[in-house]
Protein backbone atom coordinates (compact mmCIF):
# COMPACT_ATOMS: atom_id res chain seq x y z
CA UNK A 1 0.00 0.00 0.00
CA UNK A 2 0.96 3.84 -0.87
CA UNK A 3 1.63 5.80 2.36
CA UNK A 4 -0.64 8.46 2.85
CA UNK A 5 0.59 11.96 2.83
CA UNK A 6 -0.40 14.79 4.97
CA UNK A 7 -0.17 17.66 2.48
CA UNK A 8 -2.17 17.72 -0.83
CA UNK A 9 -0.66 16.76 -3.60
CA UNK A 10 -1.52 17.38 -7.90
CA UNK A 11 -1.44 13.85 -8.64
CA UNK A 12 -3.77 11.84 -7.97
CA UNK A 13 -2.92 8.25 -5.91
CA UNK A 14 -4.47 5.14 -5.91
CA UNK A 15 -4.19 1.93 -3.84
CA UNK A 16 -2.15 -0.98 -4.74
CA UNK A 17 -3.77 -4.14 -3.38
CA UNK A 18 -2.00 -7.26 -3.40
CA UNK A 19 -3.73 -10.88 -4.05
CA UNK A 20 -2.56 -12.23 -1.02
CA UNK A 21 -3.71 -9.50 1.72
CA UNK A 22 -7.55 -9.06 -0.56
CA UNK A 23 -8.00 -12.59 -0.16
CA UNK A 24 -7.24 -12.44 3.45
CA UNK A 25 -9.84 -9.33 3.47
CA UNK A 26 -12.97 -11.18 1.47
CA UNK A 27 -12.60 -13.97 3.94
CA UNK A 28 -12.94 -11.74 6.84
CA UNK A 29 -15.86 -10.16 5.28
CA UNK A 30 -17.17 -13.46 4.46
CA UNK A 31 -16.59 -14.60 8.52
CA UNK A 32 -18.12 -11.20 9.77
CA UNK A 33 -21.33 -12.15 7.38
CA UNK A 34 -21.90 -15.60 8.89
CA UNK A 35 -20.83 -13.93 12.40
CA UNK A 36 -23.80 -11.04 11.97
CA UNK A 37 -25.96 -13.39 10.79
CA UNK A 38 -25.96 -15.69 13.55
CA UNK A 39 -26.92 -12.88 15.56
CA UNK A 40 -29.76 -11.50 13.43
CA UNK A 41 -30.85 -15.39 13.40
CA UNK A 42 -30.45 -15.23 17.28
CA UNK A 43 -32.61 -12.20 17.34
CA UNK A 44 -35.27 -14.31 15.11
CA UNK A 45 -35.86 -17.12 16.53
CA UNK A 46 -37.12 -15.27 20.21
CA UNK A 47 -39.97 -14.21 17.84
CA UNK A 48 -43.27 -16.14 17.46
CA UNK A 49 -42.65 -17.07 13.98
CA UNK A 50 -38.84 -17.06 13.73
CA UNK A 51 -39.52 -17.90 9.69
CA UNK A 52 -36.67 -19.16 7.11
CA UNK A 53 -33.35 -19.31 8.40
CA UNK A 54 -31.54 -18.40 5.31
CA UNK A 55 -32.45 -14.55 4.75
CA UNK A 56 -30.54 -13.57 7.60
CA UNK A 57 -27.29 -14.98 6.47
CA UNK A 58 -27.84 -13.66 2.91
CA UNK A 59 -28.46 -10.31 4.93
CA UNK A 60 -25.02 -9.70 6.38
CA UNK A 61 -22.99 -11.88 4.13
CA UNK A 62 -24.08 -9.39 1.44
CA UNK A 63 -23.72 -6.38 2.49
CA UNK A 64 -20.59 -7.97 4.46
CA UNK A 65 -18.89 -9.16 0.65
CA UNK A 66 -20.28 -5.82 -0.78
CA UNK A 67 -17.93 -3.77 1.96
CA UNK A 68 -15.32 -5.42 0.77
CA UNK A 69 -15.26 -5.33 -2.49
CA UNK A 70 -15.40 -1.64 -1.92
CA UNK A 71 -12.51 -1.01 0.23
CA UNK A 72 -10.19 0.46 -2.67
CA UNK A 73 -12.87 3.16 -2.49
CA UNK A 74 -12.14 4.41 0.87
CA UNK A 75 -8.85 3.15 0.46
CA UNK A 76 -8.75 6.01 -2.34
CA UNK A 77 -10.30 8.92 -0.22
CA UNK A 78 -7.88 8.28 2.47
CA UNK A 79 -4.90 8.24 0.58
CA UNK A 80 -5.95 11.57 -1.10
CA UNK A 81 -7.64 13.38 1.60
CA UNK A 82 -5.73 15.76 3.55
CA UNK A 83 -5.12 15.90 6.90
CA UNK A 84 -8.41 18.38 7.90
CA UNK A 85 -5.76 20.81 9.68
CA UNK A 86 -3.93 20.89 6.44
CA UNK A 87 -7.29 21.69 4.02
CA UNK A 88 -10.88 21.15 5.16
CA UNK A 89 -12.42 21.81 1.55
CA UNK A 90 -10.75 19.25 0.38
CA UNK A 91 -10.86 16.98 3.35
CA UNK A 92 -14.68 17.17 3.46
CA UNK A 93 -15.03 17.07 -0.54
CA UNK A 94 -13.17 13.92 -1.20
CA UNK A 95 -14.83 11.94 1.54
CA UNK A 96 -18.22 13.40 0.79
CA UNK A 97 -17.84 12.32 -3.00
CA UNK A 98 -16.52 8.48 -2.05
CA UNK A 99 -19.42 8.24 0.66
CA UNK A 100 -21.83 9.13 -2.17
CA UNK A 101 -19.92 6.74 -4.37
CA UNK A 102 -19.67 4.22 -1.80
CA UNK A 103 -23.18 3.72 -0.67
CA UNK A 104 -24.91 3.85 -3.82
CA UNK A 105 -22.38 0.89 -5.16
CA UNK A 106 -22.95 -0.42 -1.94
CA UNK A 107 -26.93 -0.80 -1.95
CA UNK A 108 -26.56 -1.51 -5.78
CA UNK A 109 -24.14 -4.49 -5.35
CA UNK A 110 -25.70 -5.97 -2.35
CA UNK A 111 -29.51 -5.85 -3.62
CA UNK A 112 -28.15 -7.58 -6.73
CA UNK A 113 -26.80 -10.25 -4.57
CA UNK A 114 -29.45 -10.51 -2.69
CA UNK A 115 -31.65 -10.94 -5.80
CA UNK A 116 -29.67 -13.84 -7.35
CA UNK A 117 -29.29 -15.83 -4.31
CA UNK A 118 -32.88 -15.39 -3.28
CA UNK A 119 -33.27 -16.75 -6.66
CA UNK A 120 -30.39 -19.46 -6.56
CA UNK A 121 -32.61 -20.81 -3.43
CA UNK A 122 -35.59 -20.35 -4.50
CA UNK A 123 -36.65 -18.29 -1.50
CA UNK A 124 -38.92 -15.91 -4.24
CA UNK A 125 -37.97 -12.22 -4.75
CA UNK A 126 -36.09 -10.20 -2.59
CA UNK A 127 -37.83 -6.88 -1.57
CA UNK A 128 -35.68 -4.14 -0.37
CA UNK A 129 -38.52 -1.91 0.79
CA UNK A 130 -39.48 1.43 -0.37
CA UNK A 131 -36.88 3.14 -1.44
CA UNK A 132 -38.07 6.42 0.14
CA UNK A 133 -37.19 4.57 2.99
CA UNK A 134 -34.72 2.00 2.50
CA UNK A 135 -32.15 4.05 0.66
CA UNK A 136 -32.19 6.87 3.56
CA UNK A 137 -31.81 3.23 6.14
CA UNK A 138 -28.95 2.10 4.40
CA UNK A 139 -26.87 5.50 3.67
CA UNK A 140 -27.20 5.96 7.25
CA UNK A 141 -25.50 2.56 8.47
CA UNK A 142 -23.23 3.62 5.41
CA UNK A 143 -22.07 6.47 7.01
CA UNK A 144 -21.40 4.64 9.98
CA UNK A 145 -19.21 2.08 8.00
CA UNK A 146 -17.50 4.66 5.56
CA UNK A 147 -16.33 6.49 8.94
CA UNK A 148 -15.00 3.32 10.87
CA UNK A 149 -13.42 1.95 7.97
CA UNK A 150 -11.74 4.87 6.88
CA UNK A 151 -10.27 5.65 10.09
CA UNK A 152 -9.25 1.41 10.64
CA UNK A 153 -7.45 2.63 6.63
CA UNK A 154 -6.22 5.78 7.95
CA UNK A 155 -4.24 4.05 11.07
CA UNK A 156 -3.17 1.27 9.26
CA UNK A 157 -1.41 3.63 6.69
CA UNK A 158 0.12 5.68 9.50
CA UNK A 159 1.88 2.75 10.96
CA UNK A 160 3.17 1.68 7.85
CA UNK A 161 4.22 4.85 7.11
CA UNK A 162 6.59 5.00 10.55
CA UNK A 163 7.31 1.21 9.64
CA UNK A 164 9.10 2.77 6.78
CA UNK A 165 10.32 5.84 8.16
CA UNK A 166 12.06 3.50 11.02
CA UNK A 167 13.54 1.30 8.33
CA UNK A 168 14.83 4.14 5.95
CA UNK A 169 16.03 6.15 9.24
CA UNK A 170 18.07 2.20 10.13
CA UNK A 171 19.57 1.69 7.01
CA UNK A 172 20.45 5.51 7.15
CA UNK A 173 22.16 4.91 10.43
CA UNK A 174 24.08 1.62 8.80
CA UNK A 175 24.94 3.57 6.11
CA UNK A 176 26.16 5.98 8.36
CA UNK A 177 27.85 3.71 10.81
CA UNK A 178 29.74 2.01 8.01
CA UNK A 179 31.06 5.16 6.09
CA UNK A 180 32.21 6.69 10.05
CA UNK A 181 34.08 3.41 9.81
CA UNK A 182 35.18 3.43 6.52
CA UNK A 183 36.73 6.70 7.11
CA UNK A 184 38.43 6.30 10.72
CA UNK A 185 39.82 2.86 9.89
CA UNK A 186 40.57 3.45 6.08
CA UNK A 187 44.10 4.77 5.00
CA UNK A 188 47.39 5.14 5.95
CA UNK A 189 48.23 8.55 7.22
CA UNK A 190 50.50 10.28 4.96
CA UNK A 191 53.22 11.50 6.64
CA UNK A 192 53.73 7.81 6.97
CA UNK A 193 53.20 6.99 3.43
CA UNK A 194 56.08 9.70 2.70
CA UNK A 195 58.41 8.48 5.65
CA UNK A 196 58.16 4.75 4.12
CA UNK A 197 59.16 5.69 0.58
CA UNK A 198 62.10 7.82 1.83
CA UNK A 199 63.53 4.73 3.18
CA UNK A 200 62.78 2.53 1.18
CA UNK A 201 64.50 5.34 -1.64
CA UNK A 202 67.06 5.27 0.47
CA UNK A 203 68.21 1.26 0.80
CA UNK A 204 67.25 0.62 -2.99
CA UNK A 205 71.00 1.10 -4.38
CA UNK A 206 72.71 -0.95 -1.28
CA UNK A 207 70.47 -3.72 -1.03
CA UNK A 208 67.77 -4.78 -3.69
CA UNK A 209 66.65 -7.66 -2.10
CA UNK A 210 65.30 -5.47 0.82
CA UNK A 211 64.16 -2.85 -1.50
CA UNK A 212 61.91 -5.64 -3.09
CA UNK A 213 60.46 -6.74 0.28
CA UNK A 214 59.80 -3.55 1.69
CA UNK A 215 57.63 -2.76 -1.63
CA UNK A 216 56.04 -5.86 -1.27
CA UNK A 217 55.02 -5.20 2.71
CA UNK A 218 54.13 -0.89 1.17
CA UNK A 219 52.01 -2.87 -1.54
CA UNK A 220 50.13 -5.32 0.68
CA UNK A 221 49.62 -2.09 3.60
CA UNK A 222 48.60 -0.09 0.80
CA UNK A 223 45.78 -3.23 -0.93
CA UNK A 224 44.77 -3.78 2.85
CA UNK A 225 43.65 -0.30 3.18
CA UNK A 226 41.97 0.09 -0.33
CA UNK A 227 40.33 -3.40 -0.79
CA UNK A 228 38.92 -3.96 2.63
CA UNK A 229 35.50 -4.43 2.27
CA UNK A 230 34.35 -5.22 6.45
CA UNK A 231 35.41 -3.21 9.83
CA UNK A 232 36.72 -6.29 11.24
CA UNK A 233 38.94 -9.19 10.74
CA UNK A 234 40.91 -11.82 12.59
CA UNK A 235 43.50 -10.96 15.12
CA UNK A 236 46.09 -13.40 12.68
CA UNK A 237 44.93 -10.79 9.71
CA UNK A 238 45.77 -7.73 11.70
CA UNK A 239 49.20 -9.51 13.08
CA UNK A 240 50.45 -10.33 9.45
CA UNK A 241 49.07 -6.52 8.42
CA UNK A 242 51.08 -5.00 11.64
CA UNK A 243 54.05 -7.39 10.99
CA UNK A 244 54.36 -5.73 7.47
CA UNK A 245 54.16 -2.19 9.05
CA UNK A 246 56.70 -3.03 12.12
CA UNK A 247 59.17 -4.06 9.64
CA UNK A 248 58.81 -0.54 7.32
CA UNK A 249 59.25 0.90 10.45
CA UNK A 250 61.99 -0.80 11.09
CA UNK A 251 63.53 -0.21 8.06
CA UNK A 252 63.57 3.69 9.19
CA UNK A 253 64.71 3.34 12.77
CA UNK A 254 67.00 0.38 12.85
CA UNK A 255 68.08 -1.22 16.02
CA UNK A 256 66.21 1.61 17.88
CA UNK A 257 62.89 -0.06 17.26
CA UNK A 258 62.52 -4.00 19.51
CA UNK A 259 58.82 -4.85 19.07
CA UNK A 260 57.64 -8.47 21.07
CA UNK A 261 54.44 -10.57 20.37
CA UNK A 262 53.14 -12.17 23.01
CA UNK A 263 49.61 -13.58 21.84
CA UNK A 264 47.85 -16.13 24.13
CA UNK A 265 46.88 -19.23 22.62
CA UNK A 266 43.61 -19.54 20.58
CA UNK A 267 43.05 -15.91 20.31
CA UNK A 268 44.06 -15.71 16.31
CA UNK A 269 40.67 -16.16 15.00
CA UNK A 270 38.98 -13.54 17.23
CA UNK A 271 37.87 -10.51 15.40
CA UNK A 272 39.34 -7.33 15.43
CA UNK A 273 38.84 -3.45 13.88
CA UNK A 274 40.77 -3.20 11.50
CA UNK A 275 44.58 -1.70 11.41
CA UNK A 276 43.92 -1.47 15.50
CA UNK A 277 46.98 -2.52 16.45
CA UNK A 278 48.77 -0.79 13.50
CA UNK A 279 47.32 2.59 15.33
CA UNK A 280 48.81 1.68 18.68
CA UNK A 281 52.32 0.71 17.13
CA UNK A 282 52.02 4.03 15.12
CA UNK A 283 50.93 5.77 18.07
CA UNK A 284 53.76 4.59 20.12
CA UNK A 285 56.58 4.98 17.68
CA UNK A 286 55.70 8.73 16.97
CA UNK A 287 55.15 9.61 20.51
CA UNK A 288 59.17 8.45 20.76
CA UNK A 289 60.90 9.23 17.58
CA UNK A 290 63.05 11.54 18.73
CA UNK A 291 64.58 9.45 21.64
CA UNK A 292 68.13 8.44 21.53
CA UNK A 293 67.85 5.26 23.01
CA UNK A 294 65.98 2.01 21.66
CA UNK A 295 62.20 1.37 21.86
CA UNK A 296 60.98 -1.55 22.72
CA UNK A 297 57.48 -1.90 21.77
CA UNK A 298 55.39 -5.16 23.64
CA UNK A 299 51.90 -6.25 22.14
CA UNK A 300 50.20 -8.85 24.46
CA UNK A 301 46.52 -10.37 23.39
CA UNK A 302 45.26 -12.49 26.63
CA UNK A 303 41.95 -13.68 27.21
CA UNK A 304 39.83 -13.09 30.34
CA UNK A 305 36.20 -14.62 30.99
CA UNK A 306 34.00 -13.21 28.45
CA UNK A 307 36.21 -10.93 27.26
CA UNK A 308 39.34 -10.25 25.66
CA UNK A 309 42.30 -7.55 25.75
CA UNK A 310 44.36 -6.61 22.93
CA UNK A 311 48.00 -4.35 24.48
CA UNK A 312 50.31 -2.59 23.34
CA UNK A 313 53.03 -1.46 25.81
CA UNK A 314 56.31 0.97 25.06
CA UNK A 315 59.34 1.87 27.21
CA UNK A 316 58.93 5.55 26.16
CA UNK A 317 57.92 8.39 27.62
CA UNK A 318 54.70 7.78 28.02
CA UNK A 319 51.71 10.14 28.43
CA UNK A 320 52.62 12.37 30.84
CA UNK A 321 55.51 13.40 29.57
CA UNK A 322 55.64 15.87 26.07
CA UNK A 323 57.20 15.00 22.65
CA UNK A 324 57.32 16.73 19.57
CA UNK A 325 54.62 14.62 18.62
CA UNK A 326 52.31 16.08 21.51
CA UNK A 327 48.51 16.54 20.05
CA UNK A 328 44.92 15.56 20.52
CA UNK A 329 45.66 12.11 20.15
CA UNK A 330 43.84 11.90 17.20
CA UNK A 331 44.54 7.96 16.28
CA UNK A 332 43.58 6.32 19.59
CA UNK A 333 40.08 9.11 19.50
CA UNK A 334 39.49 7.25 16.54
CA UNK A 335 40.55 4.47 17.28
CA UNK A 336 37.47 4.96 20.71
CA UNK A 337 35.28 5.45 18.40
CA UNK A 338 35.60 2.83 16.44
CA UNK A 339 35.17 0.30 18.79
CA UNK A 340 32.37 2.26 20.03
CA UNK A 341 30.48 1.90 16.41
CA UNK A 342 31.04 -1.33 16.79
CA UNK A 343 30.73 -2.85 20.10
CA UNK A 344 28.70 0.47 22.37
CA UNK A 345 29.73 0.04 25.87
CA UNK A 346 31.10 -3.17 25.31
CA UNK A 347 34.41 -2.59 24.43
CA UNK A 348 36.47 0.13 25.84
CA UNK A 349 39.83 1.59 25.00
CA UNK A 350 42.24 2.55 28.72
CA UNK A 351 45.39 4.47 28.94
CA UNK A 352 47.97 3.83 31.54
CA UNK A 353 51.59 3.37 32.48
CA UNK A 354 53.83 0.59 31.53
CA UNK A 355 56.25 -1.10 34.71
CA UNK A 356 59.08 1.17 33.03
CA UNK A 357 57.30 4.38 32.93
CA UNK A 358 56.08 4.22 28.84
CA UNK A 359 52.77 4.01 27.66
CA UNK A 360 50.12 1.08 27.74
CA UNK A 361 47.21 1.37 26.00
CA UNK A 362 44.75 -1.55 26.69
CA UNK A 363 41.37 -2.45 23.85
CA UNK A 364 38.59 -4.39 25.85
CA UNK A 365 36.59 -6.73 23.46
CA UNK A 366 34.11 -9.12 24.26
CA UNK A 367 34.64 -12.49 23.10
CA UNK A 368 31.10 -13.17 22.04
CA UNK A 369 31.26 -11.08 19.19
CA UNK A 370 34.00 -13.17 17.89
CA UNK A 371 33.08 -15.36 14.54
CA UNK A 372 34.78 -18.47 15.92
CA UNK A 373 36.77 -21.14 13.30
CA UNK A 374 35.44 -24.31 13.07
CA UNK A 375 38.27 -26.53 13.49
Amino acid sequence: MTARADVPSSRWRWPRPRTRPALKLLAFGLVLGVWQGSAVRLMQLMRPEPGHWAPAFIWEMTSALAVTLLLPVLMTAVLNAPSPRVGWARFLGIHAAAFTVFTSLHIALMAGLRHGVYALMELGDYDLGPPVYALPMEAQKDLITYGLGCAVIALLYEWRERQARALRSAELEGELRAAQLQSLTGQLHPHFLFNALHTIGSVMYEDLPRTDRLLSDLGQLLRASLERTEPTWTLAEERGHTERFVALLAARFGDRLEVRWDVAPGLESQRVPCFALQTLVENAVKHNQDLRGALEVRIRARAEADRWALEVEDTGRGFGAASPASGPGVGLTQLERVLTLLHGDRARLERGAGPEGGARVTVWLPREAARVEAS
